[in-house]
């Protein structure tokens, strides 16, 4: 759907983003969707995490992790398995991990 305006060229983000990768559905879509979920939970993390006033280190200290894996995590949460999320999020930072499914 084009966003009302006199510049017929504007689109919105998710027009842009099926004409350049395809609509949902589409593997490279999907693919690039997940990658953007996996690195947003990365910055959730960090964000997390310094608002605490907490280093990687002392994070990765209290979950029996690698300041290196924390790090990684961070900018890059693809390879995180549910246990670790979990425990990172409620172990070392005190918070609680909510997950929704879209159908």
């Amino acid at each position: 759907m084009k966003a009302k305006n006199k510049n017929k060229d504007i689109s919105t983000w998710s027009e842009i983003k099926d004409r350049v990768y395809g609509e949902k559905g589409n593997d490279i879509r999907d693919t690039l969707e997940r990658e953007a979920e996996s690195f947003r939970i990365g910055l959730l993390l960090k964000k997390a995490r310094e608002s605490l006033n907490m280093t990687q280190e002392e994070l990765g200290q209290r979950v029996d992790k690698k300041r290196t894996y924390i790090s990684r995590v961070e900018n890059d949460g693809s390879n995180i398995t549910l246990s670790t999320l979990f425990n990172i999020v409620e172990k070392g930072l005190g918070g609680k991990v909510r997950i929704s499914i879209d159908l």
